[in-house]
């Protein structure tokens, strides 16, 4: 059973604004050392997926750059390969109208490749899975169309597809991003939230793609395609990504806003965390320049500040009186007596002395001059900063906190 992987990857990430301001969503840094779309393609590997196409579109360089460096590690000579595609106007002389479009405008390399199942995922969320279950799933269902889900509060669904499925878990309905969403029939604060991963039939694929491109319409997976499917009676089927003696979720997140962008971060913290990117039986790949051990430095006169619950890069130097549940890349330098707090610190970012940080994420090479006082409450000329709904202040990208 031949499987070709599709990553959409060419959204702008709107919503993520300053971080996306120079890159693509997936090519946003996450947790010290990673980009945001490390975790699919890790999932992609530990499930023997090594045919993946990567869709780019939006202020792709960063992106196409990463995945030059971290992921040429595939064996070309035995047919695996990571490859960027960038949008090319190859149908007309517009580019990608929706997730369906992006996929349509490249049915040709599928005529290339001629793959039995597309599996097509986001290159935006933070998870780990292993595909083959899902796979097998929609083999065994003869599924058309295979949505991956999960148990979501009902608070999110107008952020997300809801499906309602029978007891074989046939899709009966599929909403994007209603208002009054279809809850789940056990639990009335509970949506089945579609994770934005799809396993095809890929002759099914092409026919529905070829359908919706020459309607009217927002030609997207969720609004359009996957609806008229589960109308016109096609097998659409869900696969729950849960645990399933307990029937508990697991961990999913799509980091589409600064708040959850933040969570997520928060996520990889504590003794046990409810994220855990250490696990040795589940390694994630990146491409990381090197550099040296980090340093942590005593305050002076041999007092050290209070460090704890933090992931420290290398290639940092840390003075901090005081770092606690923060999270910081390769060469982030925190001068004497500061006090970080909650902060996700990018590469090359610099703290000056005295400064105080509390729910911080700083971009790549953004510096706090010394005594700098910087949190959402004393934020009060935002100028050139974000301040998040959630109460995070962002610090874009080589800018001055003076």
């Amino acid at each position: 059973m031949k499987v070709l992987t599709l990553i959409l990857a060419g959204g702008r990430g709107e919503r993520l604004y300053p971080l996306t301001r120079d890159r693509a969503k997936p090519a946003v840094p996450f947790g010290g050392i990673y980009r945001i779309i490390d975790f699919t393609l890790t999932n992609c590997l530990h499930s023997g997926m090594k045919q993946i196409l990567i869709l780019t579109q939006y202020r792709s360089f960063s992106l196409e750059k990463h995945i030059q460096l971290g992921w040429n590690i595939l064996c070309t000579k035995l047919g695996e390969f990571v490859h960027v595609v960038s949008a090319q106007q190859r149908v007309d002389e517009l580019w990608y109208q929706g997730t369906a479009d992006a996929v349509y405008q490249n049915l040709y390399i599928l005529q290339q490749i001629r793959p039995d199942l597309v599996l097509i995922l986001s290159g935006d969320h933070l998870y780990k899975m292993d595909y083959r279950p899902m796979i097998a799933f929609h083999l065994e269902h003869g599924a058309d169309l295979t949505v991956a889900a999960l148990p979501q509060p009902k608070e999110l669904s107008t952020q997300l597809g809801v499906l309602e499925i029978d007891e074989n878990c046939r899709v009966l309905s599929f909403q994007e991003k209603p208002q009054q969403p279809k809850c789940m029939p056990d639990d009335p604060d509970s949506i089945l939230a579609s994770m934005g991963i799809y396993v095809f039939d890929t002759r099914k694929m092409v026919r529905r793609l070829v359908e919706d491109a020459k309607s009217d319409s927002q030609h997207d997976f969720g609004r359009d395609v996957i609806p008229r499917m589960v109308a016109s009676g096609d097998r659409v089927y869900s696969y729950v990504f849960w645990d399933p003696q307990t029937r508990t979720p697991k961990y999913w997140r799509d980091v589409g806003t600064i708040d959850s962008f933040f969570d997520a971060h928060m996520d990889l913290l504590g003794q046990n965390p409810v994220f855990d990117i250490s696990d040795p039986s589940w390694p994630i790949l990146t491409y990381e320049a090197p550099a040296p051990p980090a340093r942590i430095l005593p305050i002076g006169d041999g007092v050290r500040g209070k460090i704890s619950d933090s992931i420290i890069s290398n290639g940092c130097t840390v003075q901090a009186s005081l770092l606690v549940r923060s999270v910081l890349s390769p060469n982030v330098v925190i001068e004497e007596g500061a006090e970080v707090e909650e902060c996700i610190l990018m590469e090359g970012v610099r703290i000056g002395k005295g400064a105080k940080l509390k729910r911080v994420i700083m971009d790549k090479r953004a510096s706090v001059l010394a005594n700098r006082v910087l949190r959402c409450d004393e934020v009060s000329d935002k100028g050139f900063l974000t301040l998040s709904k959630g109460g995070v202040v962002v610090v874009p990208a080589d800018s001055v906190v003076e």
